[in-house]
């Protein structure tokens, strides 16, 4: 198993050899797990499946690639340089409109962590009436038209965000999105009485990271496809038990991760439910549902943001995370 991480021109691999599973007699299959960002906790579950030799047990050797802001996992997901691509859904169902030949496979996070930073003067999402609500790029392209929507906001209160945090401490009438397991915690170390709002509790309905491969990979390799989620999904169940050795490689990875932010981050998933909450409560870590996808798929093309021919139910399967029939 490998972990590769990119910092400038450094190349780091830590490398484990590929052990058998049960009674297999070949050598453990080889997967290139590609992530969105630098190694953190919002990937916890895969770093604590390579850790605690879960994927090994499996019959996997499963290489992890780090992301970064240069990093379009998309692309390298389609060029077959990764097997599998941590996504979203809604990044998935474009893809399926350009007729990209992939579908997601898991859901780990039954919740998007996203949400807004308000001072404490907001009490609710409807208070963001006048205020000035920083943006970024793919917010404008995801969760805002929910928000501007839902709340009756006018498209000029957005303003760019840059992913500097200065503008909305310094500005009392400034509201920027956050992710409830990282900027928040910036924040209420600056600004402990601000207020945070996830996006998911007033109804907005995406995935958080999703796992996504392509139909290539599921028509070629399904039982390993289904181990390497499986095994992942265990790591999840692991790591909110317990994270510590989870943590040793993230912290190893990402210098800039430490002890007190890892908690933190791990705590909001506990306490938002990110992972076991939602439809995993009763069916299991990494469920997914048609509902969920149907409802997404709804809000995007009642915001413009897909055309209504898109064949959504080619953007997923339930085949490895099936939901449980009533």
């Amino acid at each position: 198993m490998k972990i590769q991480h990119y910092v400038g021109k450094a190349r780091f691999t830590v490398i484990a050899g590929a052990l058998f599973f049960g009674s297999f007699t070949h050598a453990a299959d080889k997967l290139v797990l590609q992530t969105t960002w630098y190694a953190q906790a919002e990937q916890g579950g895969y770093y604590q499946a390579l850790a605690q030799g879960i994927y090994k047990k499996y019959g996997l050797d499963v290489e992890i690639k780090v992301g970064g802001p240069q990093v379009n996992n998309m692309a390298l997901l389609l060029s077959k340089r990764a097997d599998i691509i941590i996504n979203y859904d809604l990044q998935v169902l474009k893809g399926i409109e350009s007729k990209f030949p992939i579908k997601a496979i898991a859901a780990p996070f039954q919740f998007d962590p996203q949400g807004v930073l308000t001072h404490s003067d907001v009490k609710s999402l409807a208070d963001l009436k006048g205020k000035t609500i920083l943006v970024s790029t793919s917010g404008q392209a995801s969760w805002w038209p929910w928000l501007r929507e839902k709340y009756s906001l006018n498209p000029a209160q957005a303003r760019p965000y840059t992913f500097n945090m200065q503008p909305f401490l310094a500005g009392k009438n400034v509201a920027q999105q956050a992710y409830a397991t990282s900027e928040v915690f910036q924040a209420k170390k600056a600004a402990p009485s601000s207020n945070f709002f996830l996006f998911a509790e007033a109804g907005y309905p995406a995935y958080g990271g999703i796992l996504v491969t392509r139909n290539d990979v599921i028509q070629t390799k399904p039982d390993v496809v289904r181990r390497f989620v499986q095994a992942s999904m265990e790591g999840w169940k692991n790591y909110l038990a317990d994270p510590k050795l989870g943590n040793a490689i993230i912290k190893k990875e990402n210098p800039n991760m430490n002890d007190e932010l890892l908690a933190f981050a791990g705590s909001q998933m506990k306490k938002l439910q990110l992972i076991d909450g939602g439809d995993a409560k009763t069916q299991g870590v990494g469920v997914m549902t048609d509902a969920r996808w149907k409802a997404t798929r709804d809000f995007m093309v009642n915001a413009k943001l897909l055309d209504a021919k898109t064949n959504w139910k080619s953007a997923y399967t339930t085949q490895f995370v099936s939901p449980v029939k009533k």
